[in-house]
């Protein structure tokens, strides 16, 4: 019987802590890692030869969303994941989760990428749904923060509102979500002030667990969405994570340095503030998040009333007025998921507003109406140099923001932004091979170490003994994304060896069809 299960030999082994690499073997004993030197003369059932080849830790993608888009439970493989080098995904992203679930919040939200008939869900408490995921099969390991607004939705406004929000939260801490998340930028939230706001996070601070943070604004309000942020960690002492950090529209790319100088500042004053980002120009979110801050505030129910209204709103004149400053760029806002107009996937802004002879500005307004405001896009609104200086920062790490999915994706009504076919691999491509602003080291950093440092994974994101032999070997020289937004199904390319808890997922740069994923949940 041979001694390991796995050998790979002869790699440029990357241990996910921003060291230099080390020629080493790496020998595998089931799901863990169990030696590394010289194991030439080792004998394993299987054997990689990975000379000329880097070795790393599998990548964590800690903001994203198979969770909500049902992929986790519609193509459990998480193919477009595997295939980048992605072993680990964080769900419950942006205040939405798929548990606490006692509310029709979630529903209303998965209605955005599958057909409700065909979903079954038989939990309500965090603890039930991860131990649904455990019974079955995984593409990937899967943990999941709770989100905010998710469990705000389970109550309706009292007195003992802030009391059951923490209850929620404290349960489902307890039954392993990682930390909660929180959406800034969404009516719900409104009906918490700032001092209740202000306790929840006193209580996260003292449950030592992350807050995971989408900005109130991330379009030319930026600057004061994090200043307030900055504010209740200083006041609360709570460690926040922000998600997909940027700066939205022409107008507020000259914010993002500021920004990140004021986060740079925070963590020098002893405070914990990180951030993830995808390296892509185009977002890949809610057209509703266009809107200003102002009137993100009103709930669905208001905001028909406000735009159904027929002898017309001064406000909806005020949305007008603000979407025409932030000087949009309509032909290069396409929709990527509708949640009624499925003929309208795939076109852009420019292009419904010649058809329907109305401004860009109207359009936008008669399309959220049109689809209850479940509308999403992709938008060519970030800079490439703001992409750059986020890089830089020590503070930052990688994230796909996006969704696993097979090559052969069946729903036409959701479009996949590249990102989640290519995240990992792109980032390698541009900016250590390309324009070599990082150095591989610092880059698979930012891709397993330190998102696992910040996710509170204690043992995963290193190649170290007695660590989860989550392991990905790739090609230096061609590993690079192959989607695009025309044609974004495409695996992407340099990624040839991907493991996951020991077991071989990803196979000469093919899925192997092996679910060897697991449930991660939060230690106490």
């Amino acid at each position: 019987m041979a001694k390991y299960s796995v050998i790979i030999k002869n790699g440029t082994v990357f241990d996910g802590t921003g060291k230099k690499p080390e020629r080493i073997d790496i020998g595998v004993k089931d799901d863990e890692i169990k030696r590394l030197g010289d194991l030439q003369k080792e004998t394993a059932d299987t054997v990689i030869d990975a000379s000329g080849k880097y070795v790393s830790p599998g990548f964590v993608d800690m903001t994203n969303h198979s969770d909500t888009h049902w992929s986790l439970f519609s193509q459990p493989n998480q193919e477009s994941m595997i295939t980048q080098g992605v072993t680990t995904a964080i769900g419950g992203s942006c205040g939405l989760s798929l548990a606490p679930f006692t509310g029709s919040f979630s529903k209303k939200e998965i209605g955005r990428w599958v057909d409700m008939s065909q979903v079954n869900i038989s939990w309500q408490t965090m603890g039930e749904f991860l131990d649904v995921l455990e019974r079955r099969a995984l593409g990937l390991n899967f943990g999941s923060f709770a989100g905010l607004d998710t469990i705000i939705s389970s109550f309706k406004s009292d007195d003992d509102f802030s009391k059951k929000i923490k209850f929620l939260m404290e349960s489902s801490l307890k039954d392993g979500a990682i930390g909660v998340s929180f959406n800034f930028g969404v009516s719900l939230q409104k009906k918490l002030n700032k001092d209740e706001i202000i306790g929840l996070f006193n209580f996260l601070s003292k449950a030592k667990v992350v807050s995971k943070i989408h900005l109130e604004n991330e379009g030319k309000d930026v600057l004061p969405a994090i200043s307030d942020l900055l504010n209740i960690a200083r006041k609360t002492g709570a460690r926040m994570h922000i998600s997909h950090l940027r700066a939205i529209g022409r107008g507020a790319w000259t914010y993002l340095k500021p920004a990140l100088d004021m986060i740079r500042r925070a963590n020098e004053e002893g405070l914990s503030i990180t951030c993830d980002f995808f390296p892509y120009t185009r977002t890949g979110s809610s057209l509703f998040d266009l809107l200003p801050s102002w009137i993100r505030k009103f709930s669905a129910e208001e905001l028909k009333d406000i735009f159904s209204t027929k002898k017309g709103d001064s406000r909806l004149e005020d949305v007008k007025e603000y979407l025409k400053q932030i000087t949009l760029h309509y032909d290069k806002i396409i929709i990527a998921t509708a949640d009624k107009e499925y003929g309208i996937v795939g076109k852009n802004l420019k292009q419904l507003a010649e058809e329907a002879g109305k401004s860009g500005e109207e359009i936008i307004l008669d399309v959220l109406k049109a689809n209850d405001m479940r509308v999403s896009i992709f938008n060519d609104v970030i800079s490439e140099k703001n992409i750059a200086e986020i890089t830089m920062e020590k503070f930052s790490a990688i994230s796909s923001d996006g969704v696993g999915y097979s090559v052969k994706n069946e729903n036409k009504n959701d479009l996949p932004h590249p990102r989640s076919f290519g995240a990992f691999p792109k980032f390698f491509d541009i900016f250590v091979r390309g324009i070599k602003i990082l150095n591989w080291e610092d880059a698979i950093y930012k891709m397993t170490g330190l998102p696992a440092k910040i996710m509170g994974l204690t043992d995963r994101g290193l190649v170290k003994k007695g660590y989860k032999a989550d392991l990905v070997v790739f090609d230096p020289n061609t590993i690079a994304s192959m989607s695009s937004y025309e044609d974004p199904c495409k695996y992407s390319i340099g990624v040839e060896h991907v493991f996951i808890n020991g077991k071989v997922a990803v196979s000469d740069s093919k899925p192997s069809g092996v679910l060897s994923g697991k449930v991660l949940r939060r230690r106490l």
